[in-house]
């Protein structure tokens, strides 16, 4: 191989490894803006849930700045194979954690109404949904940065799991409703936040399906494993 090929195969090598680099700063940073969006609902820290919100900017110009890296690798190598794989997997990928972020906001500025209220239930359920949530977030992302298939695998078996909480929690929170109208404004706030959070787990099975293309070059053949019912739930009132 030619000195001068031979150098510009190493430069691309480390465009690659710097991709890689910026998703797994920006999962990090979407990890974080989660975690704290959940604290913030879960110990009504007025505070933290708006410093969770204000974090909103800095992960949509992490965004950014991976789709110009992605362009210029695009426009000036013209990668192939698993190379091109990455490369768009990359740009994917960013999408599902910028819409992750608008919902960890989302739980944060709910948090923030919810301080008005003193609620006669815990948020036992919310808080588990989370932990799962963010566990799944996890790792999918340290799947993409170590080209792992059975952790995608494992995020995208597992977000049944975080349906079938969110379901749960649907129809307990639409029966506090039911049962006194002064639940209404609270609990509405708190089915949103369940809805993003199972909506969290949404994105992050998809970065999962992303990462198992990315890798064998395959989509996942199977139907995905769905548990959401809410749709279709009838909820009867108390008697």
């Amino acid at each position: 191989m030619p000195e001068n090929a031979e150098h510009i195969v190493k430069s691309f090598e480390q465009e690659l490894k710097r991709l890689r680099v910026l998703i797994t700063e920006m999962g990090g940073m979407v990890e974080s803006q989660v975690a704290m969006a959940s604290r913030a609902m879960i110990e009504k820290d007025a505070a933290l849930a708006s410093r969770t919100v204000e974090f909103d900017p800095k992960v949509d110009a992490m965004e950014r700045e991976v789709e110009q890296y992605v362009i210029r690798l695009l426009a000036l190598r013209q990668p192939m194979a698993q190379d091109l794989r990455v490369i768009v997997a990359s740009l994917k990928i960013t999408g599902d954690l910028e819409r992750i972020g608008d919902y960890a906001a989302n739980v944060a500025k709910r948090s923030l109404v919810l301080d008005q209220f003193s609620l006669p239930y815990t948020l036992t359920g919310l808080a588990h949904m989370s932990e799962l949530v963010q566990e799944n977030l996890k790792r999918v992302i340290d799947a993409f940065g170590e080209d792992d298939t059975e952790k995608a695998l494992h995020v995208w078996r597992s977000d049944e799991v975080i349906d079938q909480i969110y379901n749960a929690l649907f129809r307990e929170l639409i029966t506090y409703m039911m049962e006194d109208p002064r639940n209404i404004t609270p609990c509405t706030h708190l089915l949103f936040i369940a809805k993003n959070l199972e909506r969290i787990g949404d994105h992050a099975t998809n970065i999962a399906e992303t990462v198992y293309y990315a890798v064998t070059g395959q989509p996942l053949s199977d139907a995905r494993p769905k548990g959401d019912t809410s749709a279709y739930a009838v909820v009867r009132p108390p008697a």
